[in-house]
């Protein structure tokens, strides 16, 4: 009922954001070698500081925020940020490694009001491009089947820096044999842009695709086009249905645009929000951002942007980035 209450929210008004994606500690616990979304030294953002950051998104009627990195977990006081959340009514979510998750930690999470959690687990084996496995996560998820009351959503990967494609259906199938629901994302390239999948990657996505027929991504093509090197016409609403909020507080397209626009939270008004909405990207064609396309998807019908921006066009664009901007079809 709370997320169907969100998407007629999002459908009465376009004035507010219905996803942001918030960093309260950049620092990981791992080192994946396709991702550059962390570091392993920085201090985690004192809790003042984000739950300020929460409720400046509630003032502008923010729907969900989910909590990444680096490995959010890592965070001291984290079931108190997700309690904010939960005091603001929105809707709490998180996308972690799940390396330090156990039973104490995970009825923790359940008091604290988490809905939503996802991990991305990229191999059957370790190996020098990803320690998130099977192997290693699988006690892990039993530990969740038994003792998590929030939605937990299990993300397996093809592309990219991925040695055996076929994995993506195994983990996929153990995700739904503990009655978890599941993804599978397209790692991007170096700029979050097109990179279409070959013959046997694309074998195994369809594979997992029928799997998990049931999303709200089923009625739209653009995984589609992507999985065959396409582009997508659509209008992005980064900036104002989905934000990306780094460490140190600034409003981005998502994370592979860090640095448009760039400008503080503190500062960011309703305003800003419409002219976002309105605002066309250049870069939307070609990229592979799910989230921001799916929260977008909603607004296709309506509101033809009526400005232009080049992202990137200075260099200020990431590179490849977290589990958050893989793209993803439930």
């Amino acid at each position: 009922m709370r997320e169907l209450r969100g998407v007629v929210k999002g459908l009465v008004s376009t004035r507010h954001p219905l996803l942001v994606h918030i960093i309260p500690i950049r620092r990981c616990n791992l080192a994946c070698a396709y991702c550059n979304e962390y570091d392993d030294f920085s201090q985690p953002v004192p809790t003042d500081v984000v739950i300020h950051r929460i409720n400046k998104l509630a003032d502008l009627g923010t729907s969900i925020i989910t909590l990444s990195g680096g490995e959010p977990l890592l965070h001291p006081d984290l079931d108190n940020i997700i309690a904010a959340m939960r005091r603001r009514g929105v809707m709490a979510c998180m996308i972690t490694n799940g390396y330090l998750l156990m039973p104490d930690r995970i009825e923790r999470l359940n008091r604290a009001g988490l809905d939503h959690m996802q991990i991305s687990i990229d191999n059957v084996m370790p190996d020098e491009v990803s320690k998130k496995s099977l192997k290693v996560l699988d006690k892990k998820l039993q530990m969740l089947a038994e003792h998590a009351d929030f939605h937990v959503n299990i993300n397996s990967v093809v592309g990219g820096g991925i040695t055996n494609p076929n994995d993506a259906l195994t983990v996929s199938e153990r995700a739904l044999g503990l009655g978890f629901s599941s993804t599978i994302g397209i790692i991007h390239d170096g700029s979050g842009q097109l990179k279409p999948l070959g013959a046997e990657e694309r074998g195994v996505w369809d594979k997992v695709r029928n799997l998990t027929r049931r999303s709200y991504s089923r009625f739209n093509h653009f995984q589609e086009a992507i999985a065959n090197g396409q582009t997508n016409d659509w209008r992005c609403r980064a900036g104002g249905r989905y934000l990306y909020i780094c460490e140190n507080g600034l409003v981005h397209y998502c994370s592979q645009q860090r640095g448009y626009p760039g400008v503080p939270l503190s500062g960011y008004l309703t305003a800003d929000v419409k002219r976002e909405f309105l605002t066309e990207k250049s870069c939307s064609p070609s990229c592979t951002i799910s989230c921001v396309h799916q929260v977008s998807y909603i607004d296709h019908w309506r509101a033809p942007q009526t400005s232009s921006v080049t992202p990137g066009a200075s260099g200020h664009g990431a590179g490849h980035g977290a589990d958050a901007e893989l793209v993803q079809i439930r």
